[in-house]
């Protein structure tokens, strides 16, 4: 558990070093890591942020290594200086396989496509009540490759009189991301691109039947220097998930 220590950490470094650059126009979502067993089996989660950015997963694995994932992401934050909004779907296929002595560590690769849009509204406080100061409007796409690699530890934690499961990994994901249409205050500007790494950790606790709580933190390096499609919000989530299925 070491590594994903070293995670948290390191986000929460990051983290602290954002909040004094500019914010990034897009705002990543929570990848699939669902950590498959056998063919059969359909994995299934929904994870929230306090920027009211809601991420749902499905996965569903369709041989004992072969397995398809579906991720979208809605995200409507309205504040005093700022309105954000943003829709996000994707998709992918990957292989996935167990190893270890005790067959309880899970690799994962998937690789798959995207696409989305955002709206930002930058607002200022006038006589008249809240004057907007500038829009942006934009569609994007991505295609994105990811590598995920967990472990499981049964009865690991013992919290309340009961013994609970607990599992934990990273995913590190790339993306080639890339503005298909932008505009600001309704007219149209010169688009960008970046390839940005989305280094996520998370840690699961075993509820019973399936169930599981999820918490997940993780940040956004870009390759460009970019002034609007660039590095930015940090992910750090709560959600629950479901699996079930199987031989």
């Amino acid at each position: 558990m070491k590594y994903n220590k070293f995670g948290y950490g390191l986000c929460a470094g990051v983290f602290a070093c954002s909040l004094y650059s500019c914010s990034s126009i897009y705002m990543p979502n929570v990848p699939s890591a669902p950590m498959f067993t056998e063919a059969g089996e359909v994995y299934v989660s929904g994870n929230i942020n306090t920027k009211a950015n809601v991420s749902a997963n499905l996965g569903v694995a369709v041989t004992d290594h072969v397995a398809v994932i579906a991720n979208g992401s809605y995200v409507d934050n309205r504040s005093n200086t700022k309105d954000y909004a943003q829709k996000m779907a994707e998709a992918g296929i990957g292989y996935y396989t167990r190893f270890g002595k005790k067959n309880n560590r899970v690799f994962e690769v998937y690789g798959g496509y995207g696409l989305g849009t955002t709206s930002v509204i930058d607002k200022r406080s006038s006589t008249m009540g809240q004057a907007i100061v500038e829009t942006q409007d934009m569609d994007f796409d991505k295609v994105f490759v990811q590598v995920n690699f967990s472990s499981e530890k049964k009865d690991a934690l013992k919290l309340f009189g009961n013994r609970h499961d607990i599992d934990y990994g990273t995913i590190i994901r790339l993306s080639n991301m890339r503005m298909k249409n932008f505009a600001i205050d309704g007219l149209p500007v010169e688009k960008e691109d970046n390839m940005l790494i989305e280094p996520v950790f998370y840690t699961r606790m075993g509820l019973g039947k399936g169930w599981k709580l999820q918490y997940t933190n993780g940040m956004v390096f870009g390759f460009k220097s970019n002034t609007y499609l660039k590095a930015g919000y940090p992910l750090f989530t709560l959600g629950v998930l479901y699996k079930f299925g199987g031989k």
